[in-house]
């Protein structure tokens, strides 16, 4: 017969052993601890099944692995439910939530850095470029016109125009209504521009362009009226470009040529003249003078123009 190995285990770690070996055994521990001798039969029970291991475990070891055993001693209790065991899982679990979490903080941090540039930058240049413009750009340039138009005529109807719009845009900057205030510059800026024109308005006489276009008005088809083809000559020979306001539709162009309405005494004249030798020679309707805005029409002009023909 073999010899009995000695059991290699310190009394502990054999309570351990036993109490585990109970556990597998539900036939036997279900049996025993409902009898009266439970704990001598599972002693029994369990002498036997480690002597036929070849273990020999002392009775008292067996004893306290039944007590251990019907004491829950060497049986894993998880902590309760609280804060501390709630910080505990956190932090075991962070291989796997601490990657979403990560993904969130990077989506976060892009759609706060692409809103400042995208949404708030912008914004903030565009409310810093508005308040230097209302401050100090446009302040600055309807004081510019102003002067300008002061330095180019002598009319004081024309002045005082200057200086209300100049105080209409600087009232209208200190409001922060900027359309009030560009549209008050933009006003002095083209009463500047025709104050500087001069030039004469010519009768047009070349070939391939009429010379005088009739038309029987809307409003009264027994009349008609009377035009002349006409553009704006300045200094250099060159034509002006000039804002005509056809009174068939009521909308300003800016046209370099127009037709101009005059009497019928004028436009018979200018007939009789291009008749002669297809030449028209006093060709001079009007001049428009530096420091101005209307021009100086020659007798037997009236008001009104067309821009097609």
């Amino acid at each position: 017969m073999a010899e009995k190995a000695e059991a290699p285990l310190d009394d502990l770690m054999m309570a351990m052993d036993v109490v585990d070996t109970l556990r597998h055994d539900e036939v036997l521990v279900q049996k025993e601890l409902s009898a009266d001798t439970r704990d001598e039969g599972m002693i029994k029970r369990l002498k036997d099944l480690y002597a036929a291991q070849g273990i020999d475990v002392p009775d008292h070891i067996l004893q306290a692995g039944v007590e251990g055993l019907k004491q829950d001693r060497f049986v894993y209790a998880p902590p309760a439910s609280g804060f501390s065991r709630s910080l505990a899982l956190l932090y075991v679990t962070r291989g796997s939530w601490s990657k979403w979490l990560a993904g969130l903080l990077v989506a976060a941090i892009i759609g706060i850095a692409g809103w400042q540039f995208l949404v708030v930058a912008p914004r903030e240049r565009a409310a810093e470029a508005l308040r230097i413009e209302l401050t100090q750009d446009l302040p600055a340039r309807l004081a510019e016109l102003s002067d300008r138009v002061k330095g180019l005529t002598d009319n004081q109807a024309l002045q005082t125009r200057a200086d209300t719009l100049r105080a209409d845009g600087l009232s209208a900057a200190a409001d922060g209504k900027a359309e009030a205030a560009r549209k008050a510059a933009s006003d002095l800026q083209a009463l500047a521009a025709t104050l500087a024109q001069s030039y004469d308005v010519q009768i047009v006489s070349r070939p391939g362009t009429p010379t005088g276009v009739t038309r029987i008005p809307d409003a009264n088809r027994n009349a008609k009226n009377y035009y002349l083809v006409v553009e704006g000559i300045d200094a250099d020979g060159k034509a002006v470009p000039l804002p005509v306001v056809s009174e068939e539709d009521g909308k300003s162009e800016l046209v370099t040529i127009w037709a101009q309405r005059v009497s019928k005494a004028v436009f018979d004249r200018v007939r009789r003249d291009k008749e002669d030798d297809g030449i028209v020679q006093q060709t001079r309707l009007g001049t428009k003078k530096r420091g101005e805005t209307d021009i100086d029409w020659i007798s037997g002009v009236e008001t009104g123009a067309i821009t097609k023909w």
